[in-house]
């Protein structure tokens, strides 16, 4: 329907409601002429008189009531649901969709997640868990969680965790075998398990810093995985060395179950951040959970 008819509509039902030009014209914010002119148009355009005006006041012709009696709750309808999204402006409400490494959901998204939820029924949070630098405005997703230093500069960034130190470990077996690397030139010389953040992107190179020497290294194996709880488990049935945060193989550290080798290589990295375009409309659900996930310690 074209919008001069809808505007048409609207002025006849302001009239047919209120039983008056002067009311109507006031509450559509219209001179009476106006309106007037308007509803004479309308008329003309259905070719029947929807209104019965005398000096006294004006009512609806048979064919005005059934105008009114059709399209009126279908108009009430349109401005309910445009009150209801009004509301969601002011109350949490709607689904948000997330990007995030699998460390990333583990160690920091869903910790925060399980308190936040059970408070705000109406927010729904989907979580899509993706190693590689998705691009979150092609794939249509509110944000994205990556460590520091692999946010693009043009996006918003929120620290939503720690500092991160990455460990080189290795079962015991293993070491059986090998003499233990002393600098990072000598994982070449050993079997390690790759990461592949992507089917498309390459294996990844370790990235190692000491007294302000960075280097990065790249690893040769016989597995490639591109999920960390994976790579850890494959260095536990003692497929080589792997390269993973200090907290997930903690607690085999630990027991005695791996060993860590090059500590002095692994200096803290940039934590986590949520990430999201600047042009991006805050509504009060996305606001809310980037409160509930901003780092404060």
């Amino acid at each position: 329907m074209q919008r001069g008819r809808l505007d048409m509509l609207l002025a006849f039902l302001a009239v047919a409601r209120e039983g008056s030009f002067t009311r109507a014209a006031a509450q559509l914010g219209i001179s009476q002429s106006t309106l007037s002119h308007t509803i004479r148009d309308l008329e003309e355009r259905l070719g029947i008189r929807l209104l019965t005006r005398t000096t006294r006041s004006v009512s609806p012709t048979e064919a005005g009531e059934r105008l009114l009696r059709n399209i009126g709750p279908r108009f009430e309808e349109i401005e309910a649901e445009v009150d209801a999204l009004s509301e969601l402006r002011e109350k949490p409400a709607g689904t948000i969709r997330l990007t995030a490494s699998d460390h990333a959901f583990n160690a920091v998204i869903w910790p925060k997640l399980a308190k936040l939820l059970p408070d705000y029924p109406d927010v729904t949070v989907e979580v899509f868990r993706d190693n590689a630098l998705t691009d979150i405005a092609a794939e249509r997703f509110d944000a994205g969680v990556r460590m520091g230093e692999r946010v693009a500069k043009d996006m918003i960034a929120v620290r939503v965790g720690p500092d991160i130190r990455f460990a080189v470990v290795a079962t015991k077996s293993y070491f059986a075998r090998r003499r233990p690397p002393t600098t990072p030139q000598e994982l070449t010389d050993h079997v390690c398990i790759n990461q592949r953040f992507s089917i498309n992107g390459g294996l990844w190179a370790w990235d190692f810093e000491r007294d302000g020497r960075e280097l990065k290294v790249r690893v040769d194996g016989q597995i490639v995985l591109n999920g960390t709880l994976e790579i850890l488990e494959a260095a536990l049935a003692g497929f080589g060395l792997a390269y993973v945060p200090e907290d997930v193989a903690e607690r085999h550290l630990e027991s005695g179950r791996l060993v860590r080798v090059l500590d002095e290589w692994s200096p803290p990295w940039p934590g986590y951040h949520l990430y999201y375009p600047s042009r991006r409309q805050a509504s009060p659900a996305f606001a809310l959970l980037v409160d509930a996930l901003r780092f404060s310690g």
